[in-house]
């Protein structure tokens, strides 16, 4: 884990510069804020940096997109210092405790001004509603992972994105039904996720539709699996008992029919089923992969 010392990323360095400039009113709503390419010029980054940080204003607030002029100042936002208004990363971080403590059917704008202690209207002056505020905790709970120096080869970056993305899972075991394959958010937290496993692909001769199907067939198989977690964790509550526990208990009553089907010694939990079905997957994977690997 990063140490609070830790240097700043490079994003956010130029996002906290033009939030600066939008609070001092060098830049006023409305007005245009630098392009990708202008940020990359000054700061003097590269592209997917500048990206992240205006998507990172985007998901504050800061910033809106426009037909004609691009991304310009937002007319409306919340303020990220105010003594008597709301900071957005608090109330992501109140949202995300309430569904960690109850789940997402607990989670409603009513709900997160209770705890914040505020009238619920005050968070429709800078949230959408509901669907806004789930896309946030998703990305904020992506946002938490912290990643590792790429490991060597395909598969072993891939294995570790994998378990990066399961254990994200285990932390909040409501994100897995905000995630979608299909129809993705492009918020900074996923986004960086999605940079860091495709980076697996680099260097490969895989066309753009492959290396796209690839990354989403590992993504939908953790998020597959992990979608279980929620319901497991409960039935644990409710019986008192893990999977293993319970298996154990099942055996000593149907023992004779469990016998049946496989061997009564086996076990299979979440974990377990996570592991094997990753390496299948990944066994899977190399047959589109590792043709492409003899053509370098």
């Amino acid at each position: 884990m990063a140490g609070v010392n830790a240097p700043q990323p490079p994003y956010l360095r130029i996002v906290a510069d033009i939030e600066r400039r939008i609070a001092d009113g060098e830049l006023r709503p409305g007005d245009p804020v630098p392009t990708t390419r202008a940020i990359m010029r000054e700061w003097g980054v590269a592209m997917a940096t500048a990206s992240k940080a205006l998507a990172a204003l985007k998901q504050a607030g800061a910033i809106e997109s426009t037909s004609r002029v691009g991304a310009v100042v937002a007319a409306r936002r919340m303020p990220s210092r105010s003594a008597g208004g709301l900071e957005r990363d608090r109330v992501v971080r109140v949202a995300m405790e309430i569904a960690d403590a109850d789940g997402l059917a607990a989670l409603s704008m009513r709900a997160v001004a209770a705890d914040l202690g505020v009238a619920t209207m005050a968070l429709y002056r800078h949230l959408e509603g509901k669907a806004e505020l789930t896309q946030l905790i998703a990305d904020a709970a992506f946002a938490e992972i912290e990643y590792p120096e790429p490991p060597p080869g395909w598969r072993s970056h891939l294995r570790v994105a994998a378990q990066l993305q399961w254990a994200a899972y285990q932390r909040h075991p409501w994100l897995p039904r905000l995630v979608s394959i299909t129809r993705p958010v492009t918020l900074p937290g996923q986004m960086a996720y999605g940079l860091w496993t495709l980076h697996a692909l680099d260097g490969l001769d895989l066309d753009p539709g492959t290396r796209l199907h690839i990354y989403a067939t590992v993504v939908n198989y953790v998020r597959g699996t992990a979608i279980n977690i929620e319901s497991e964790a409960a039935a644990e509550l409710d019986t008192g008992m893990t999977s293993k526990q319970w298996g154990r208990a099942k055996l000593s009553v149907d023992g004779p029919l469990i016998a049946q089907v496989t061997d009564p010694g086996a076990e299979l939990d979440l974990e377990s089923l996570f592991t094997f079905g990753l390496e299948r997957l990944l066994d899977g994977l190399a047959t589109v992969i590792a043709p492409r690997e003899t053509r370098r």
